[in-house]
């Protein structure tokens, strides 16, 4: 079926011997003229708008589901803000050798949490439990285009991510934490690249994790990424096997990515106790973990495929 196809005609109905026949009624356009049809599409239906018209029904779609379970945006949106209430405003006012406010550092600390979180368990977890409800095998049985539904899983996120930023940066500016344009434009531009880098490990996770230990996997999974990329704590207050572990995750190398967006290196380096020196190392590794991500996501997505159709 054409999705950008749309028809004026007048419903039918099959009756008595026909439709225990399962002939073919004769309808009438809008002309009023009778011809055969074997199949009608519903009296109600509109023209879809092409392909961008069913992204954009799909991302409508995907944040009016998480409307519907508001505590669950609560806990995704709320636990970055609560966080950085807790650990970096009792920290405002300590200036660092470059000139930078402990808690403006910890804006990005904080809100780079946020993203990963929100894509592990948005993306990991929700899909998963997609999953398990039989919703994708259903969507792989529509006309529409499975890549429909990953974008606005990724739209959706990148509305979440936006929300995250935003709520921390009112917190910062509320508790008049020092706050400079340039720098939290580009600390927001590269948390948000960040959701679309981190979006594929988390479709990778719904994918080759069972629906039901995907919470529990997830988490397995987030809370390393998070205090060994120095998050929470700088990493000389860490157990050394986690500090030699740390320069191996994308988070570690996405966190110092973020930091250098914000303050000088010199401040960086004062804060988490290593350089910034070789950003490109940093973005390499993050390109990488997204590339490696989705090619673990796609596997997994046709492995499920040809589960169902088995």
């Amino acid at each position: 079926m054409n999705p950008d196809a749309t028809t004026t005609d007048a419903p039918t109905t099959t009756t008595g011997a026909d439709a225990d026949a399962g002939a073919t009624v004769p309808r009438t356009d809008s002309a009023g003229a009778s011809r055969e049809t074997g199949r009608a599409l519903s009296p109600t239906s509109t023209r879809s708008g092409g392909r961008g018209g069913m992204v954009r029904t799909q991302i409508l779609a995907e944040l009016r589901q998480s409307l519907r379970s508001p505590a669950n945006v609560i806990g995704t949106v709320g636990v970055p803000v609560i966080l950085f209430a807790m650990f970096a405003l009792p920290n405002r006012g300590q200036q660092l050798p470059g000139g930078t406010d402990v808690a403006t550092m910890l804006i990005a600390s904080f809100a780079a949490y946020g993203i990963v979180s929100l894509c592990i368990f948005t993306f990991g977890v929700d899909i998963a439990q997609e999953r398990a409800r039989g919703w994708l095998r259903r969507l792989r049985s529509t006309p529409m285009p499975m890549w429909v539904y990953f974008a606005g899983k990724i739209a959706m996120a990148l509305v979440l991510s936006a929300i995250v930023v935003g709520l921390v940066l009112a917190a910062a500016a509320i508790a008049d934490v020092p706050l400079s344009l340039d720098p939290v434009l580009r600390t927001v531009g590269v948390l948000l690249l960040g959701t679309v880098v981190f979006a594929p490990l988390g479709c990778a996770l719904a994918f080759l994790a069972p629906p039901k230990a995907a919470a529990a996997i997830g988490n397995l999974v987030f809370l390393p990424l998070s205090f060994c990329s120095g998050f929470f704590t700088p990493l000389a207050s860490l157990p050394d096997v986690l500090q030699q572990l740390a320069p191996w995750l994308p988070t570690y190398h996405f966190g110092r990515l973020v930091w250098s967006q914000i303050a000088p290196a010199a401040d960086v380096q004062a804060l988490t106790g290593e350089s910034v020196d070789g950003l490109a190392v940093h973005v390499a590794v993050v390109v990488a973990a997204m590339v490696v991500g989705t090619a673990l996501a796609a596997w997994g997505f046709v492995r499920d495929g040809r589960r169902e159709r088995a």
